[in-house]
């Protein structure tokens, strides 16, 4: 070894700047050799194998030697033979005839042996054999090296070049191929493979095409595509592999547009194209989503020069995931129905096209046709894992639960890869026990597992139940990765949490992800959702450096999202003087929707004028927002406009514009508006509709929409149910409303609420409580919708002492709040009875008097003529809604209805002079069946 290394250092004396590619000199590598490769060899049948010198009897011909006793040919066939066909026990006694005729010290016949072995499946005798020999040349150490490679021990490999390196033996460029294929298997080998570059241009060996392409194919597995390209510049001879290694190593390392550029290279060199580079450039052009600038163009190459037919199935598949992937999924069924010999890499591919279109139906009906017409093709892990992501997504429990039996059947090697996709269906659907008893019963857990069954509760509210789960993977010491901590901080939802928030904070500090943006951003969107608001601004301030769009994103959502309005509408602010980052459509949408709740236009405007200005009015998700603000500040006109300005609209658009027209007392458009859909109706849109017809009175059009949702099997949502209760109930048709309350197989509080109103708008102020009676029997708790529609109820039956009851008694037995609705249908309540005085009294306990309560009460005054008090009500609500016309005329009726003509002129010429208008009520009469 001495020898070996003084040598070699003598014979590299040359100074870094001579190398183009900027390695480092071998005699630099010498430590890195010593102390890196050779502990890889940890193979004990090596250990036993480098042994100490060799006996004198040990000592074998070289290759050149010649042989002529009797057999040795018929031998050598037989060797031959045994490598094309291996067979152990034929191998075993033809060895044992070379050994009696006495030829194993032939060079080529013991390495024929020595692949024959390996090719049988019996790696430890081609180790056997190979230390047995003394005298061994380059050909039988690349033997060896590539029998190891075969076998899948890439250790070993590495371990015999080293050896080699350490014995003196002269290698070629085949030896450095070897190892450079072995060093591709094993992770982090960057510099190792820096090493043996370094030991092949030193020895002159890259003129090799071959050590070349094994080079360029290596570096851009390791990450390294700079020196790939280096070595590929710097070879003189670029055939077909080298240019196939670029354009793969491009798009392995995520730089389609660059593996286009040598695919277009490599065609204007006159390189012929072939089935790999097609493909690959295919593969690029999807990536980049480009289908009819570049994916088109390749497809008609690829017909040109017949790469699109049946022995090519590889560009077929290609071309069928880009075609699909960019929605073009007729032309990608068409293609894949074209392939006459498909495999399963072609299945997958238009299974996953399908379930990426959102067409789950022809996903799952392509994989009962691969399974029952293409019998000899089955569903492999792949495939399980395109469908059930599928079920996942679109929680479709029952298919999902489906393919868990087809798992056990026919898997029944365990994957955990499955194990884990099955998880997260599991848990996306709501059924986090199963993905519990999954997740314990999996012995060897990995870093996934525990991610995913620590988002499971997350998502299912279990909050608690994921932090615990967190420390016990601490406790089993294993190393949490980027998306352990995005997902054990979105537990943090609540001021609860905080002080586990503020331990996590420090954790993620400890582990080294303090400059991570993402780490950043769920830190800062965990302090909001905590209500610690300051803490969340000194983080923001603290990163100001490499703060971009999605950290002042997280701060302006989190806020909008837990109620911080004004605060989003001051961070806003505060971005636009940042002259580093500018909003997108995500801050735009936040910023809106804040406008929207704290019920100022401006903000809304102004950040519209913004989404002008930067074209993010053209995002449909803006769209969206601004048609419901608008539709919230009574403006139809500028939601229409913002509305037919919508170019790409989905359904959320139309909900939003029926939502907005219904809203602002314009069912009739609403309804017009719905018989021009250009898509099917969910859930929200029929909710809607229901509420638009409510409105109208209109029980045709609520017929009609009655028959389309059980057409469409939507009479199992329960607040379809309670729309429906609302409409025939407002229509007059209490009996329907009370069939529909009976046949529904699931009461939810909505369907509660909306039959408890249904009785109380017909006067059966007794049935409401019958009915509340009853929800609280089946322990759905009430909320204050409840309360309201029971008090209501109450007030038009002239249940005075049972409504009062109800209203003492709310927030001691159930525990819900007070709010400005209860205590108007209390004076309501009470006004209906004549008992104003006691009205009154119950307004002068209050502690706010909300002009909702003041304006009950002024109109029962009204209503009895008790000007007196009517004067003190009407002096408040003057002095709190001067604008309000409708106070004033009601206080002029109370003065006409008790002969006070003069102070009646007297408001009405106040009404005039302060140009006030009342809102004109109208009728409707449905003519209708």
């Amino acid at each position: 070894m001495i020898r070996w290394a003084s040598v070699l250092c003598k014979s590299l004396k040359t100074t870094p700047s001579s190398f183009p590619l900027n390695f480092v000199p071998f005699s630099a590598y010498k430590t890195c050799i010593n102390r890196l490769l050779l502990p890889i060899i940890t193979s004990p049948i090596l250990a036993r194998l480098f042994r100490g010198p060799c006996q004198p009897f040990d000592e074998m011909p070289r290759r050149t030697q010649s042989f002529f006793a009797f057999g040795f040919f018929d031998v050598l066939d037989l060797v031959e033979l045994c490598k094309v066909k291996p067979d152990f026990r034929n191998i075993v006694n033809v060895h044992a005839l070379a050994f009696k005729v006495g030829v194993l010290g032939h060079l080529p016949t013991s390495t024929s042996l020595i692949i024959a072995y390996t090719r049988a499946g019996h790696y430890p005798s081609s180790l056997a054999l190979f230390g047995e020999i003394s005298c061994k040349d380059v050909v039988l150490w690349n033997a060896m090296m590539t029998c190891t490679i075969e076998n899948g021990q890439f250790t070993d490999a590495i371990s015999f070049f080293v050896q080699m390196l350490h014995e003196g033996i002269k290698f070629d460029s085949v030896t450095l191929v070897i190892a450079i294929s072995g060093l591709s298997t094993i992770t982090n080998s960057l510099l190792y493979l820096q090493a043996v570059h370094s030991l092949g241009l030193k020895l002159g060996l890259l003129s090799y095409p071959d050590l070349c392409n094994a080079l360029i194919n290596a570096h851009a597995k390791s990450g390294d595509l700079e020196s790939s390209e280096s070595i590929f510049m710097d070879s003189k001879v670029k055939d077909k592999f080298s240019w196939n290694s670029m354009i793969t190593g491009c798009l392995r390392n995520h730089h389609p547009e660059k593996s286009l550029w040598y695919f277009k290279n490599m065609v204007s060199s006159g390189t012929q194209v072939d089935d790999v580079s097609l493909s690959c450039a295919i593969a690029a052009s999807n990536s980049l989503l480009n289908l009819h600038n570049i994916g088109k163009t390749l497809h008609g190459i690829g017909i040109k020069l017949g790469l699109d037919e049946t022995p090519h199935v590889s560009v077929q598949n290609a071309l069928v995931s880009l075609y699909s992937k960019c929605g073009d999924i007729d032309a990608a069924e068409t293609l894949f129905r074209g392939i006459y010999d498909k495999d399963l890499v072609s299945w997958n591919t238009m299974i996953q096209g399908f379930a990426s279109n959102g067409m789950i139906v022809e996903a799952f009906h392509l994989l009962s046709e691969m399974q029952f017409i293409k019998s000899s093709i089955q569903p492999d892990t792949v495939t399980i894992l395109s469908v059930l992501s599928l079920c996942a997504e679109s929680l479709l429990l029952r298919e999902g639960k489906t393919i868990h039996g087809f798992f056990i059947k026919r898997l029944p090697r365990f994957d955990l890869i499955l194990n884990n996709s099955l998880m997260n269906m599991y848990s996306k659907c709501n059924q986090i026990d199963k993905a519990e008893n999954l997740f314990m019963s999996i012995k060897d857990k990995d870093l996934v597992s525990w991610n995913t069954m620590i988002s499971g509760y997350i998502q299912n509210g279990n909050s608690r139940f994921a932090q615990i789960l967190f420390k016990k993977l601490l406790y089993q010491c294993l190393e949490c990765s980027l998306s352990t901590v995005l997902a054990i901080l979105s537990s943090c939802d609540s001021p609860e949490f905080l002080k586990f928030g503020e331990s996590l904070h420090s954790w993620e500090l400890k582990l080294g992800f303090s400059n991570n943006i993402h780490a950043i951003n769920s830190l800062i969107f965990m302090y909001t959702n905590c209500g610690d608001l300051k803490a969340s601004y000194k983080l923001l301030q603290s990163v100001s450096k490499v703060v971009d769009t999605t950290c002042w994103n997280a701060m302006i959502t989190g806020c909008t999202q837990n109620g911080y309005f004004l605060e989003a509408l001051k961070t806003f602010n505060l971005m636009r003087q940042e002259t580093y980052t500018k909003p997108d459509s995500v801050t735009l949408v936040s910023v809106i929707s804040a406008s929207r709740t704290l019920e100022s236009v401006i903000p809304g405007k102004l950040a519209h004028g913004i989404a002008h200005k930067t074209w993010f009015d053209r995002d449909v998700r803006v769209q969206n927002v601004l048609i419901t603000m608008y539709g919230k500040f009574g403006d139809v006109e500028s939601a229409s406009l913002v509305f037919d300005l919508c170019v790409d609209r989905n359904l959320c658009s139309w909900n939003c514009m029926i939502s907005v027209l219904s809203q602002n007392k314009e069912a009739k458009t609403a309804l017009r508006l719905f018989k021009n859909m250009d898509f099917e109706p969910d859930e929200i849109t029929i909710v809607t509709m229901l509420s638009s017809c409510t409105h109208l009175g209109t029980i045709r059009y609520g017929k009609q929409i009655h028959g389309y949702i059980l057409r469409s099997n939507f009479h199992k949502n329960s607040f379809i149910n309670a729309a429906l209760i609302d409409m025939y109930s407002n229509c007059g048709r209490l009996d329907i409303s009370i069939i529909i309350f009976g046949s529904s197989s699931e009461k939810t509080i909505a369907s509660w609420n909306s039959m408890i109103s249904a009785y109380g708008f017909h006067s059966e102020g007794r049935k409401a409580i019958e009915v509340f009676n009853e929800m609280i029997m089946t322990k759905t708790p009430p909320t204050k919708t409840s309360f309201i529609n029971l008090l209501s109820a109450c007030g038009h039956s002239g249940l005075v002492e049972e409504g009062i009851g109800y209203y003492n008694c709310m927030l001691d037995e159930y525990g819900v709040e007070r709010v400005t609705e209860h205590n108007v249908c209390v004076v309501d309540m009470l006004g209906r009875c004549g008992r104003l005085s006691e009205a009154y009294e119950f307004i002068e306990k209050m502690v706010l008097r909300d002009e909702g309560v003041l304006g009950a009460m002024l109109s029962w005054c009204g209503y009895y003529g008790d000007v007196e008090m009517g004067k003190k009500v009407g002096e408040i609500l003057f002095y709190l809604e001067p604008r309000k016309a409708g106070y004033y005329v009601c206080l002029a009726n109370a003065y006409v209805g008790v002969g006070s003509w003069s102070d009646a002129v007297k408001l009405r010429k106040c009404v005039e002079d302060m140009r006030l208008k009342k809102q004109g009520g109208y009728s409707l009469v449905d003519i209708g069946l």
